[in-house]
């Protein structure tokens, strides 16, 4: 994982969710909200996948093996899945559990509100601070990735999974924090616990919704995604911009990891080429493929003769 964007997000993050847990789980004592239990576990499993986050970046910096001879550059993917895992089961349904207790505990005893409830204000103000400050950061460094993206399409569309788990994790938190900060004011102030109980209900479906996202997105890049329509057409330019290579017959390419990129062309040569003519045309576009695309790129390009008429039925050339 690059030292940048990601990194600095996901620092960012762990400070901030560590700090606010602490105060999350002291105020839970304190008041007895399920809400604040709830946002505290969440602010755990949030602490917890970051460090999974960085662990997984720095595992996928090592090199390549025998028996993995492209590298480890999927383990940054795994790592991300496994925090929407994690998301979906210590966060999501949690909370769900937790409000539904509080809810039938409310029913049961309706004259049992919350203690010292400024406790648990407070921190879900200082909470709210805390995690716009991680928020914002994560934007500011997706906002140098992204281009003129929309964010539901940089969501989508990132190899890195570091910026968009922590921009999903944070505006999480955000909203889980309002909406525990509802629960506990309308608990407050109509004297009815069962407003704590439902708010914790809407946190466990929020985080719910975020870990499927995170793990649809995720489970994408890990069976293996293409480059960039923009990327693809620059390197079959780049490949038919010089002779003796007629045209491109198909190209096909893999992320083997966010920086790291799979590129198998067939191209098409005249029968009167040289081997030396070949060869030197080989060299020339794997050269031009890395200055349009200024990824690690691991490139096979495989010389054929081609026939429109078989082509064009079988996308294959003719030896």
């Amino acid at each position: 994982m690059a030292a940048g964007g990601g990194t600095k997000a996901i620092l960012a993050a762990l400070g901030a969710n560590l700090g606010i847990a602490i105060a999350k789980f002291i105020a839970a004592g304190v008041t007895g909200s399920a809400s604040m239990l709830a946002e505290g576990i969440h602010s755990c499993a949030d602490s917890g996948n970051q460090a999974l986050l960085l662990l997984g970046g720095k595992r996928a910096k090592r090199d390549a093996s025998e028996q993995h001879p492209f590298g480890y550059g999927r383990e940054r993917y795994i790592y991300a899945f496994v925090v929407s895992i994690v998301l979906f089961s210590v966060g999501g349904l949690f909370a769900l559990y937790e409000g539904y207790h509080k809810i039938h505990e409310a029913l049961e005893h309706p004259e049992e509100g919350l203690s010292h409830w400024y406790w648990a204000v407070g921190v879900l103000v200082i909470g709210i601070v805390l995690e716009g400050f991680s928020f914002r950061t994560a934007i500011v460094e997706a906002n140098k990735e992204r281009g003129g993206a929309s964010w539901v399409e940089y969501i989508r569309r990132a190899k890195a999974p570091e910026l968009p788990v922590v921009l999903l994790e944070d505006l999480g938190a955000l909203v889980g924090l309002v909406l525990a900060l509802l629960g506990v004011g309308l608990a407050v102030v109509t004297g009815n616990p069962i407003y704590d109980g439902i708010g914790t209900l809407c946190i466990g479906v929020l985080l719910v919704v975020i870990a499927v996202v995170l793990a649809i997105e995720t489970k994408s890049l890990l069976l293996g995604e293409s480059a960039r329509s923009d990327q693809v057409r620059a390197i079959r330019q780049a490949v038919e911009a010089e002779e003796p290579v007629e045209r491109v017959i198909h190209l096909r390419t893999l992320h083997l990891g966010p920086d790291e990129l799979l590129v198998a062309i067939k191209i098409a040569v005249s029968s009167r080429d040289t081997a030396d003519d070949i060869a030197h045309a080989i060299d020339s576009a794997e050269r031009r493929i890395r200055e349009v695309v200024p990824l690690h790129t691991i490139i096979y390009i495989e010389p054929d003769l081609y026939r429109e008429s078989v082509a064009g039925s079988a996308g294959e050339g003719v030896r």
